[in-house]
């Protein structure tokens, strides 16, 4: 069990490193698992975050499966959001092409929200999730071709 949390703790705190967060929540079995980088210099006062309102459904999955090692998946657990805000366009949508590094989505995690960058290059085939739903770690986000 001990070793379980120890791996964990590093995948967490990896996470954080790879897309720069100040925190990470991991909750599994009801275990909950927290990692806080810890914050160097004065605190500057951080500005309440109005949440955006979730938008209109998006396309629905295709109905050949997509291979797993074409998704975008998420790096932690929150609720997604496809576009800034709700009167704003999603980031990206069903045939873009994206290069990796651009911000596909964001995600709300402890009231702070992450923008979430695509880790490879290609084409939007698929959006597999709905805005202002909940995700978990790994899950898949968008299919790409």
């Amino acid at each position: 069990m001990q070793n379980i949390k120890k791996q964990a703790i590093e995948e967490l705190a990896n996470l954080m490193k790879t897309h720069n967060l100040s925190e990470v929540e991991y909750e599994e079995n009801g275990t909950r698992i927290r990692v806080v980088a810890q914050k160097e210099g004065p605190v500057a006062p951080v500005a309440p975050i109005v949440a955006p309102a979730p938008t209109a459904p998006v396309e629905p999955a295709p109905a050949t499966p997509q291979k797993a090692e074409n998704n975008l998946v998420s790096p932690m657990v929150g609720i997604v959001y496809l576009s800034k805000a709700p009167n704003e366009p999603p980031f990206v949508k069903v045939g873009d092409i994206v290069q990796e590094g651009d911000t596909v989505c964001l995600i709300e995690a402890m009231k702070t929200f992450n923008p979430i960058k695509a880790t490879k290059s290609g084409k939007i085939s698929a959006v597999l999730v709905e805005s202002g739903s909940p995700v978990e770690y790994n899950q898949p986000l968008f299919a790409l071709e």
